[in-house]
């Protein structure tokens, strides 16, 4: 068995890689991230979906691929011109709903128990702004993070808070949590 080997890559993903490198973006969720969030998303038919952290569709793709007709997905990011590359390649799915700001000031807004899922792929839903974020889950919802192990494109100060997070998220007595040394390094955590 070969744990890289990913079937069935969202047709869209190649267009969506050329025009992230034509702007210049390289902090894309890698195959396996996609691979795994797909399966799980598949796991919540006619689900709530948040994904924090646009970027340029590269994680969204991979989230729609595994959704069904009757879920529906919010993404949020802050960078219009990422955000610009996912709209145009996934933007005419009517499952999903783009939103271009601040994802603090988006999250605050949400109500409670909101989403059966959430995926945190920016700093706002991760490292700030975590209760919050935490608290949009129902019960039996999903929280996934990625970028746990070093990377070579981490910002200033990311190394340091990842021990912290993980250690957070894993003592909260309502949420059932594993992590996985695989992919950039992934955390999952279900509510009970």
């Amino acid at each position: 068995m070969n744990d890289r080997l990913v079937a069935q890559v969202p047709t869209v993903l190649e267009a969506i890689h050329r025009d992230s490198r034509a702007i210049g973006f390289t902090m894309a969720s890698e195959p396996q991230t996609g691979s795994l969030i797909r399966t799980l998303a598949a796991s919540k038919p006619g689900g709530r979906f948040l994904e924090i952290g646009t970027g340029t569709g590269i994680g969204t793709a991979w989230l729609l691929d595994g959704m069904d007709a009757g879920s529906r997905l919010d993404s949020v990011d802050n960078d219009p011109n990422a955000v610009a590359v996912a709209r145009r390649h996934l933007g005419g799915d009517r499952r999903a709903t783009w939103h271009v700001r601040d994802g603090a000031g988006f999250l605050a807004q949400l109500p409670q128990s909101a989403f059966d899922f959430i995926f945190a792929d920016a700093w706002p839903g991760k490292f700030s702004d975590l209760d919050d974020t935490l608290a949009l889950l129902r019960p039996g919802g999903l929280y996934v993070i990625d970028d746990l192990l070093p990377q070579p494109n981490w910002p200033e100060g990311h190394a340091p808070k990842v021990p912290a997070l993980v250690a957070d998220i894993a003592r909260r007595p309502e949420f059932v949590t594993v992590t996985l040394a695989w992919a950039s390094g992934l955390m999952l955590a279900v509510r009970r």
